[in-house]
């Protein structure tokens, strides 16, 4: 450990500009994503509305919705492969044809089936991206500035959401869909330039690559041979997939992928896509007295504010506190919702809080995007041991898709049941489980390398 110390005092500048341009480089990916994931909001009321081509009834409308993240389900178990043969970095390029087919199929659609193609392509490559991001930025990026630029892929997959509410108010569905095969170039030309992680070339034995591209992330002051050292000692990957995938039943392995696993629970049980994705019709079904497309709107520059302060202050005050302050506030604004719908429910006069919804959705989307919204994924990448940390991330992406499928394709089906304020009681009722979750079984990452965590969670023993 002294060692380690020794090397914080030498270079106490731990941020390089080569950091923040990988960074930023790979999550304009994320920036896709996000376009994706909010895409239903402003595209469903065009496509029954002036502007439809075909007719689309309320089935149809839920698997447009639905369907995208079944299909990142499949892209997250794809990814898990890819990451451990063809690496990080390639892994992440891959995911742009399906990006731009699945844009191209929706845009010139003729046909509802044309579109729920569409959005399985994109499907496919939001699940791969939203896999390998996190791993990706893990394995590259100091721990004194992990969690900032860590991020990085939410920050810009919330700009990338709310750019897409913002064209949605002025563009049609298909006009849409073209915009979003547009903004996948950028990324594409980008991460080009990036290089591979110096841990997957590590467990590849390509030592020189993986000093080089150590080299380059760190900069000139970097204290690149103790990092080295570090990472070779510690370095448990395998190229064999089935010992690898064997080891995520070991006993040292599963208390980190059920942290991971729960953590991706309750972000989803929280009813946060449900939001996303039918924000335009929860402000219609609440009869509020502001336009749903411009408080749709609103509640994007929100989201993206809300990550942007999470961005500047994680690396001070830790994930555990962010999740605290994420829950607290999402319990509070979910209760608020329920109590609102219930009344409107009871007829009661609500004519004079037609104002409420929108504040409640507004907090309860800050209160999402400064702590469960970023920090399962950021930790999924920090605290995944080394020898399974690519198919127990794949495993960790596809359930936390599986868990927004059940709960974006059955939001219908419970209003049916428990109408809306029954819903949203469901969630309140998932923040607080989540809430204790958190407190008795999430481990504080802040500052530590990712092999002091694997060491920690694991206690270091095979």
């Amino acid at each position: 450990m002294p060692p380690k110390e020794n090397a914080k005092e030498e270079n106490p500048n731990y941020f390089t500009w080569t950091q923040l341009l990988v960074a930023v480089s790979v999550s304009l990916c994320s920036f896709c994503t996000g376009f994706c994931g909010a895409y239903t909001s402003p595209a469903l009321p065009s496509m029954k509305g002036d502007d439809g081509k075909f007719s689309i009834t309320s089935q149809e409308e839920s698997w447009v919705g639905g369907l995208m993240p079944l299909a990142c389900l499949v892209g997250g178990i794809l990814g898990g492969l890819l990451i451990m043969y063809i690496g990080r970095k390639w892994t992440i390029m891959i995911t742009a044809p399906p990006f731009i087919i699945g844009w191209l199929l929706i845009g010139f659609a003729t046909a509802i089936g044309m579109v729920l193609a569409g959005r399985v392509f994109c499907g496919l490559a939001v699940g791969l991206a939203t896999l390998v991001l996190p791993v990706y930025l893990g394995e590259t990026l100091h721990p004194n500035v992990r969690g900032t630029l860590g991020l990085m892929p939410t920050l810009l997959g919330n700009g990338g959401l709310l750019l897409c509410y913002a064209f949605g108010s002025f563009l049609n569905w298909y006009l849409l869909a073209f915009a979003g095969a547009i903004f996948c170039i950028p990324f594409i030309i980008l991460t080009l330039f990036v290089p591979e992680t110096p841990r997957y070339l590590l467990s590849r034995g390509k030592t020189e690559k993986a000093q080089k591209s150590l080299a380059w992330l760190r900069g000139k002051t970097g204290d690149v041979e103790a990092e080295m050292k570090e990472l070779a000692s510690t370095q448990g990957e395998t190229a064999n997939a089935k010992s690898t995938y064997g080891d995520m039943f070991k006993k040292r392995n599963r208390k980190p992928i059920l942290i991971s696993l729960g953590l991706m629970l309750f972000q989803q049980m929280s009813g946060i896509n449900v939001v996303i994705f039918y924000t335009h019709q929860i402000f219609l079904d609440a009869g509020s007295t502001i336009k749903p497309a411009i408080a749709t709107v609103i509640v994007g520059v929100v989201n993206f504010v809300a990550t942007l302060i999470a961005t500047a202050v994680i690396d001070r005050v830790g994930r555990k506190v962010l999740l605290y302050i994420s829950d607290t506030t999402m319990i509070i604004t979910l209760f608020t919702l329920a109590i609102f719908f219930f009344g409107k429910h009871k007829d009661w006069d609500l004519s004079g809080v037609g104002w409420l919804p929108l504040v409640a959705a507004g907090f309860y989307v800050l209160g999402f995007s400064v702590g469960f919204g970023p920090i399962p994924w950021l930790m999924m990448g920090e605290i995944m041991p080394a020898s399974v940390r690519a198919p127990a991330a794949s495993v960790a992406t596809a359930f936390n898709w599986l868990c927004t499928f059940i709960v974006t394709k059955t939001y219908m089906d419970m209003i049916s049941l428990i109408n809306s304020y029954g819903a949203f009681s469901v969630y309140c009722v998932c923040c607080i489980i989540g809430m204790l979750f958190v407190i008795f079984f999430v481990p504080e990452t802040k500052g530590k390398s990712l092999e002091q965590i694997e060491a920690e969670l694991t206690g270091g023993k095979e």
